[in-house]
């Protein structure tokens, strides 16, 4: 029997494809179209009181600089309806990985986890095949110099391609400048989901023409998924709270990526810096209660379901 992981085939994939913020209670945020169940396909857990520390993020960063963990996560959002969160790992250092994969174990609103090594390094084999042994772990995340230094490489592309053999996903962060390379390794994984984290990215800010052309050529590839999880925008230091600030950048995303292929994520504790978490919500739930009724499921949980392969766990 085929895997979960067998959903995203180019044919399977190609058939899908086709066709709060200051003065408002968490209650009405929740209440405003809300899905059945909502996944965060983009939060950040990190203890920065444990021995030896993190490397990120660095103790002068008041903002970010304290322990983040599922508890304090799940009192913030918990009149919210978010059910469960994919892990995204922002180091490469295997103990970072590896207290998240072992925080997983016990820990059943984590759901997925996306780790980071970097492929073509003398470490990746041994610590790949560690954590493929926990069902949690479901990818790994790269950066846009690791694309820019390691494709065409023969030990990165050697690594790359055990990613795809066993379809797990690629999260890929950075600029408009790593697409074309995202294209690249759609084309050399075509079995394995590439999920681009943080759009709309903030050089498209008030451009969906240009947003739009730059993404047309990646979005191509069925294989390629958008993440919207970097919506939120202060102007002067004022935050962006109404819908109509951002309906043209959100229009646009939707039209080139489609209801199949857009994910829910905060980015959960950095989108601290820029507003609190039911603001990040209220802008997208806001969207999506202007389309069809599927288009909030499809969005806050089940794009990421397809994407990462996870499934619920009992609590």
């Amino acid at each position: 029997m085929k895997s979960d992981r067998a959903l995203w085939s180019r044919r399977r994939f190609l058939r899908q494809s086709s066709g709060a913020v200051a003065g408002l209670g968490l209650a009405r945020v929740a209440a405003a179209g809300a899905p059945e169940k909502i996944v965060d396909s983009h939060v950040h857990f990190y203890d920065t009181t444990r021995p030896g520390g993190v490397p990120w993020p660095s103790r002068d960063n008041a903002v970010l600089y304290s322990p983040h963990l599922p508890a304090s996560f799940r009192a913030l959002t918990q009149n919210l309806g978010v059910t469960g969160v994919v892990v995204i790992e922002a180091e490469a250092l295997p103990a970072d990985n590896d207290w998240v994969l072992n925080l997983a174990k016990t820990e059943p609103l984590i759901l997925a986890y996306i780790a980071r090594l970097t492929p073509g390094q003398p470490e990746f084999a041994a610590n790949f095949e560690r954590y493929t042994k926990s069902p949690i772990f479901r990818g790994l995340r790269l950066r846009e110099d690791d694309l820019a230094q390691g494709l065409g490489q023969r030990k990165f592309d050697r690594d790359l391609q055990q990613i795809a053999e066993r379809q797990l996903t690629i999260d890929v962060v950075g600029g408009a400048g790593m697409l074309a390379n995202v294209q690249k390794i759609a084309e050399k994984a075509p079995g394995s989901p590439i999920v681009i984290d943080h759009l709309p990215f903030a050089e498209w800010d008030f451009k969906p023409a240009e947003m739009r052309a730059a993404l047309r050529p990646v979005a191509e590839h069925p294989n390629v998924c958008a993440k919207i999880s970097y919506v939120l925008r202060r102007v002067n230091g004022r935050l962006l709270t109404d819908l109509s600030d951002y309906q043209r950048t959100l229009d646009t995303l939707w039209s080139v990526f489609g209801n199949d292929r857009v994910i829910y994520g905060s980015n959960w504790p950095v989108s601290d810096v820029t507003g609190p978490y039911d603001a990040v919500l209220k802008v997208v739930r806001d969207y999506v209660s202007t389309r069809a009724p599927a288009s909030a499921e499809k969005y806050f949980w089940k794009n990421s379901q397809k994407a990462y392969g996870w499934r619920f766990r009992q609590s």
